[in-house]
Formats: structure tokens, sequence, C-alpha cells
């Protein structure tokens, strides 16, 4: 008796809680992509980390969206930032050099619908980042995408200062 109302009370304060937006995140032929490449993974291995964690990053700005909305959001290709390098001549062994040369890119494609399905902003979107060695927020930071994830919130922050993209109350 007690779990029945313990689950009970428990869906009653769950249905109460407003709900974020969600995302749901396509990736178009990621083995085609411009550099999703690491240095001492292997290409699939790296491939589904990048994915996994870029799926988290799209999933938390989500959550500023208001509540029943959906983000589609198609990814077409990625340029991490820096470039894959050989460490020594006599390895296999290889590293990627992070340098203002080589700046983090991302295309991708979305749309987003309001709680009753109504398209209320879409696009396609090229994003770089040439600056992003200048960014002193980044300083510390342990993830591993830290420079893309810098960009592609940068963007969602001014879709939102924009009025592009609504603000979840």
């Amino acid at each position: 008796m007690n779990l029945m109302m313990s689950t009970m009370l428990l869906a009653t304060l769950m249905a109460g809680q407003a709900q974020a937006g969600e995302v749901k995140v396509t990736w178009q032929e990621p083995e085609k992509f411009s550099d999703i490449r690491s240095g001492n993974e292997f290409r699939s291995d790296f491939q589904g980390r990048l994915i996994k964690e870029f799926d988290s990053i799209f999933a938390d700005m989500a959550k500023k969206l208001p509540d029943g909305y959906q983000w589609d959001v198609t990814v077409t290709d990625v340029d991490l930032a820096g470039d894959v390098r050989p460490f020594f001549r006599t390895t296999m062994n290889e590293i990627r050099v992070i340098k203002d040369l080589y700046w983090p890119r991302m295309t991708f494609s979305f749309d987003l619908k309001d709680g009753e399905g109504k398209s209320v902003a879409s696009g396609t979107e090229n994003l770089r980042d040439m600056n992003f060695l200048m960014h002193s927020n980044l300083a510390g930071s342990n993830n591993s995408f830290r420079y893309e994830e810098q960009m592609l919130r940068d963007w969602f922050k001014r879709k939102q200062r924009d009025k592009v993209f609504p603000v979840r109350q």
C-alpha cells in the first residue's frame, strides 16, 4: 500500500513539473565529415564518443526552450578545432595540434516547433569560430570538444537574444 501511494505521489509531483523543450539530433553521414579524427582512438570509437557528447550538448541547450517545444537538428558536417598530425615520425601515434589557424566549424539544419507542432524557426547554419582561442571562459575546461561546444552555445544564446528561439519561462 505504501509503495502504491508513494508511486501516485511521485507521479502527481512529476505531472506538475514543467517539461523543458526536447531535441532530436540526426547525424547525416558522419563518416564523410571534414574532420572528426582522433589521435589515438579508433575512428569509429571516436565518432561514437563525439556524437554522444554533442547529443548531450544539444539536449542541455534544449532545456532552455519552453515546455513542449521540439527542436530537430540534422548535423551535416563537423570540422573540429585543430589538426591531427603525427606525433613522431617513427610511431603511428597522432595528436591534435590546436592553433588559431584551425578553427572549429559545424554545419547543420534545424527546425524548431512549438507545443502544437507549428514550425516557429528553421534554417541552415554554417558556424565557425575564428577567435576560438580568445574565449577566456574555456580555461580549465575538461570537455574534449570545448571549442565546438562554446561555438554552439554562443550561437544558441544569440538565437534566444534575437528572439528567434523563445526562452523558457
